[in-house]
């Protein structure tokens, strides 16, 4: 289930573009749709001359001496990699990309980001990469000859909701390039939402305001339901705006608007549990902003 309509949340592209797997047979065009988009996912939508390359390992998957995974390995051990994203970065934004590039989502809490930066400082920089394309969890979301791909942004029964977040703020839309940083620079973007486990505000990429498409119109005071606000220890309260809901009366019949149908006060205890209960009616996140 995707996070609001992809369109408005700057994950299109994403959404659209099945998986790329590298299949027996392939044609010499085949792979090199597979080599452009392990470019692609792992430099972080940067462009690469041709001097960049690693003609290497591009040969040797050409000819079936390497999988996908490691093609993907070879990229990120590369100088290339190192010098854009390691040498030029803090710690704590190479590990967040490196979530990004390779596993496809946002670090889920403070302990994996410690347990990364251990791995740095006690083993070094491709043992770091080592240990998300050795990992379990690679293995179960790509396999071995499967590009990764962005998987954060997909709603899943639990899924922790602040991990959920934390990806829009890494992802901000198909055109982006982690290259060039983002709006905070070559900063880490979650380190403290990560380390206080507080979720982002999801909003779409070009800030634009209601009407023009990019965000959704207030809706009127009456569809709100406030859900405990302020009751947090933390006394932070955040509002939810949901749509996919089916029309009063109708049956099987979404709302064929694109502003949202219902928003929700919710403190930030009852965050994960109210985003549960609203995936199991179907409904679809708009955005989740703070209100106070």
């Amino acid at each position: 289930m995707v996070f609001g309509p992809a369109s408005e949340l700057g994950v299109s592209l994403f959404e659209d573009t099945p998986p790329i797997e590298l299949t027996p047979g392939r044609s010499l065009e085949e792979v090199e749709i597979v080599i452009r988009a392990v470019y692609r996912q792992v430099l972080g939508n940067a462009y690469v001359m041709e001097s960049e390359r690693a003609t290497v390992p591009e040969s040797k998957l050409k000819q079936g001496e390497l999988s996908v995974r490691e093609f993907v390995r070879a990229v990120a051990k590369s100088d290339l990699y190192r010098s854009r994203f390691f040498e030029t970065s803090p710690r704590y934004r190479f590990i967040e990309l490196n979530f990004k590039h390779l596993l496809g989502r946002a670090p889920d809490d403070l302990e994996e980001m410690r347990k990364h930066s251990t791995i740095l400082d006690t083993e070094g920089f491709e043992a770091e990469i080592d240990s998300y394309l050795d990992s379990d969890e690679y293995q179960s979301a790509y396999g071995e000859n499967i590009v990764p791909y962005y998987r954060g942004y997909k709603t899943q029964p639990g899924q922790d909701m602040v991990g959920f977040t934390h990806f829009f703020a890494l992802a901000r839309g198909a055109s982006s390039s982690d290259f060039k940083g983002s709006l905070a620079g070559k900063a880490p973007v979650l380190n403290k939402y990560v380390i206080q486990q507080l979720p982002i505000p999801v909003i779409p990429p070009s800030g634009g305001s209601a009407g023009d498409g990019w965000s959704f119109q207030e809706p009127a005071d009456t569809a709100r339901t406030r859900l405990g606000a302020g009751a947090g220890d933390d006394g932070k309260v955040y509002r939810i705006e949901v749509t996919g809901y089916s029309s009063p009366g109708k049956v099987n019949r979404i709302s064929k608007y694109r502003r949202s149908n219902q928003v929700y006060l919710v403190p930030y205890n009852k965050l994960s549990q109210e985003y549960q209960r609203i995936h199991q009616q179907g409904g679809v996140i708009a955005s989740i902003t703070p209100v106070n």
